[in-house]
């Protein structure tokens, strides 16, 4: 089994990759709703996050409120970058070292389903999480600025300016592209055409599979 990390900065098209590879005949899993379900009532990790963060962050039913968690972490909307809160380390704290662990897992059980099978792991923080040794590949998806704000405002029904300001301060808590690539086996630039990144991710699939 080839164990592949798919990684890349906010809004770069990480997920549309994703979902590229699994049409060729990828497994994948996301980490981020890794992170949701281990953020359940219930879970430890969200009683870890609720002791550190105060029950400010949940909702009236004991759910988790991820903007309110967000907003938390990285500071209020509109806060600039260099001047938000350090306390998104103290939540990757938390949260990484579980994430990684169920990653590992899923990983080991779709191994022993299919000894050749390629399986993603689709998660922003990778590096910087330290968990690039955990795969034997590593993708890095990639976008220009603009093309992340814009993405960002779309997803979250923002305006653009808004978009590119919560975008920045995001990848405050982020390696710089420039540090990704260098670790990178595959850089998939997703700033073209559907069609252009389509021909890239076919490219990546052909090579992976040779090794798989």
């Amino acid at each position: 089994m080839l164990k592949v990390g798919l990684t890349g900065g906010i809004a770069a098209g990480k997920s549309a990759v994703g979902e590229m590879f699994v049409a060729l005949g990828a497994h994948l899993v996301q980490a981020d709703r890794i992170a949701h379900s281990l953020m359940r009532p219930g879970e430890a990790v969200y009683n870890e996050v609720v002791r550190h963060f105060g029950r400010e962050i949940l909702n009236s039913d004991g759910s988790l409120n991820r903007a309110r968690l967000a907003e938390a972490a990285f500071g209020p909307p509109g806060a600039p970058a260099s001047n938000r809160p350090s306390r998104i380390d103290e939540l990757n704290r938390i949260v990484h070292p579980a994430v990684i662990r169920s990653q590992d897992e899923w990983m080991r059980e779709i191994g022993s389903q299919d000894p050749h099978a390629v399986a993603i792991v689709e998660a922003a923080l990778i590096l910087e999480a330290g968990a690039a040794d955990h795969f034997d590949w590593l993708v890095v998806v990639t976008c220009n600025a603009e093309q992340r704000a814009e993405r960002f405002a779309a997803r979250h029904k923002l305006d653009l300016e808004s978009a590119r300001r919560e975008v920045e301060r995001r990848m405050a808590a982020q390696l710089p592209d420039e540090e990704k690539i260098k670790a990178a086996d595959y850089v998939i630039d997703n700033s073209g055409s559907l069609e252009q990144t389509r021909s890239k991710v076919n490219e990546v699939w052909e090579q992976l599979r040779v090794v798989a």
